[in-house]
């Protein structure tokens, strides 16, 4: 088998989706990549890859490092600060978000859904900041944990549904049904309650309390999340946490809804 065809892998893509692949390839297990190994991952042959890695390095995506291998470039840190500015959902969250950590003491955390990803969009610190397995940018386990169970509770169910076939034995081994009955009805009652505590599903020894955050209708596109380490929620007022948290959202929304133009940039699909 050859490859004499540009990108016999992905054949009916857009060029701009085929070079933007590359991207897809670096993550924390491999940092960088030489000319011939994205050209092998990508199944395309060498000009093509060369022809990609160019037009990402001429965009300030991708950068040339020593030994003829390539990392990404600086323009994703300047699109990462561009995103932190211009999300009106952040702008409105992150006053809200220091005052509830200086109150409850917890790391403040909120979450976003990106299409089939839940991603954590930022953080603020409490009065004993942790570590966290997971912070902005990394995918997060859609089934473990408050966040992500509180936005899905709040779903579509032609978008859920399809969410949880593609998903079932990871929903099935997160304790939430084997099958999509058990697994809508288990989720409603999450919704029911409007809030979600987790203990120890994510890191052993942390535990989170989240409440959805509404975008502009009744299903959230993310939620505000509480944690610290799981025994100090053994004494903790968890309804005043809610409360607390209820309270944020609340004004965060009512901030974002007088920005115009801010409900449609909201993440959702």
């Amino acid at each position: 088998m050859g490859r004499e065809n540009d990108d016999a892998a992905l054949p009916n893509a857009p060029s701009l989706s085929r070079a933007l692949a590359v991207l897809d390839l670096f993550d924390a297990a491999h940092p960088t990549w030489t000319a011939e190994a994205i050209g092998d991952a990508l199944r395309c042959s060498a000009p093509t890859g060369y022809r990609y890695i160019r037009e990402l390095l001429a965009a300030g995506l991708l950068r040339r490092l020593q030994g003829g291998r390539y990392a990404l470039g600086p323009r994703i840190i300047l699109l990462d600060y561009t995103m932190r500015q211009a999300d009106p959902y952040l702008r409105a969250a992150v006053p809200e978000m220091a005052e509830l950590a200086r109150r409850s003491g917890c790391d403040c955390v909120l979450t976003a859904r990106f299409g089939d990803q839940f991603l954590d969009t930022h953080r603020e610190s409490g009065s004993a900041p942790l570590t966290l397995a997971f912070g902005r940018g990394r995918p997060r386990p859609p089934f473990l944990g408050a966040a992500p169970k509180v936005i899905l509770s709040t779903q579509p169910t032609a978008w859920l549904r399809k969410f949880y076939e593609a998903h079932a034995a990871d929903a099935a081994e997160a304790g939430l049904g084997s099958e999509w009955k058990a697994f809508r009805s288990a989720l409603a009652e999450i919704r029911r309650r409007g809030h979600y505590l987790s203990i120890g599903e994510l890191e052993p020894q942390l535990g989170a309390i989240a409440v959805p955050l509404p975008a502009a209708g009744p299903d959230a596109g993310s939620a505000l999340a509480l944690v610290a380490a799981r025994e100090r929620f053994e004494l903790m007022n968890l309804p005043l946490l809610v409360e607390l948290l209820r309270g944020a959202a609340e004004r965060i929304v009512a901030a974002v809804e007088g920005e115009p133009g801010a409900a449609s940039r909201h993440p959702r699909s």
